[in-house]
């Protein structure tokens, strides 16, 4: 399997990955409960749409529109015999733009929960997620996916599921966690644990690290736990743009162009090579980012105290404030990727 993230690594020293899809695409009029994957087939000029302003905005790295595309989300929408075919078309339309951008853009296959808890909390077996992720993944490898990127997980056995699925089908593949309750996953995962958790399988991570969460400051604060565990590890972190506030029935994130970019010098001196957004992130928002990241120069590592007189407080406890949590009152969240 050939690496395209640390060859883009080696050449640009840190990566800049897109900002959220869902938010973007509620903006282009995608409805609350409908199913952003069906809009591959529907309506794929807003999904180039989506794309093509984030490679403007200047990322490095694209996500393709297919968060929710195992066939046990797409059962909610009675679309689960479409599994292939709308991981295929997502990777596809993606693969159009970042074809076209002039420069080297990898393409990377949103791989996100299945929403089902695995034995012995729930039902699934672990050869039934595996079944499930291999499914999706094999459709967004044949629409030109070149790294499966599973991200929001929050149980360590269905990371596991989804990395042996991408093994399986041949797609090298990255992993994030979602440190959202008391600095840790629904299911109880700490932040520096997150680099054991493909230990074993045929093939490593090319990168890991956190995603969505509670806001900036916290992903942050996982993000110094990840690096202080594995200094040399590729980290990923794509947070949600500040915090979310509700204004009448919509949701609204708090966060600025400015706070994103101080958030990118702290996530680059605090040990990320790959730096993103999610839930709130808009095109504005990465063109600040890019600036920020391009025109950096490395400071001194942070600590958790300048994350907050930067970007602001804390939400939650951090992870050594917490003991594991456990798995029976996890709330899944139907996430798009913000």
């Amino acid at each position: 399997m050939t690496n395209p993230i640390d060859a883009l690594i080696a050449e640009k020293g840190v990566l800049l990955a897109d900002g959220a899809t869902g938010t973007n695409l509620f903006a282009m009029g995608l409805e609350a409960g409908e199913a952003p994957e069906l809009w591959n087939e529907s309506a794929p000029e807003k999904i180039v749409a989506l794309h093509q302003g984030f490679v403007d905005a200047g990322a490095d790295i694209i996500l393709t529109n297919s968060f929710g595309g195992t066939r046990h989300r797409l059962k909610l929408h009675h679309a689960q015999d479409r599994v292939h075919e709308l991981n295929s078309r997502a990777a596809e339309i993606a693969r159009s733009v970042a074809d076209k951008a002039g420069r080297k853009v990898i393409v990377a296959g949103s791989v996100g929960p299945t929403g089902e808890l695995l034995q012995p909390l729930g039902a699934m077996t672990y050869d039934e997620a595996v079944e499930a992720f291999v499914e999706q993944i094999e459709g967004l490898k044949e629409g030109g996916a070149e790294v499966a990127w599973i991200e929001t997980m929050s149980a360590p056995d269905e990371i596991r599921a989804a990395a042996e699925a991408a093994i399986r089908v041949g797609l090298p593949y990255t992993y994030t966690g979602s440190f959202d309750t008391a600095g840790r996953t629904m299911m109880g995962l700490a932040p520096k644990d997150i680099h054991g958790v493909a230990d074993g399988l045929g093939a490593a991570p090319l990168g890991v690290g956190a995603n969505c969460g509670v806001g900036a400051s916290d992903i942050l604060a996982s993000l110094l736990d990840m690096s202080a565990a594995k200094p040399d590890a590729t980290i990923i972190v794509k947070g949600n743009c500040g915090i979310p506030e509700f204004r009448g029935t919509e949701i609204h994130y708090s966060g600025t162009p400015e706070l994103m970019a101080d958030y990118v010098r702290l996530a680059v001196d605090g040990g990320a090579r790959i730096v993103g957004g999610c839930c709130g992130t808009s095109f504005q928002h990465l063109a600040a980012m890019r600036k920020a990241l391009d025109e950096h120069a490395p400071a001194a590592r942070p600590s958790v105290e300048d994350v907050v007189a930067r970007i602001g407080p804390l939400r939650n406890k951090q992870a050594a404030e917490s003991g594991a949590v456990e798995g029976e009152g996890r709330r899944e969240r139907r996430r798009a990727r913000g």
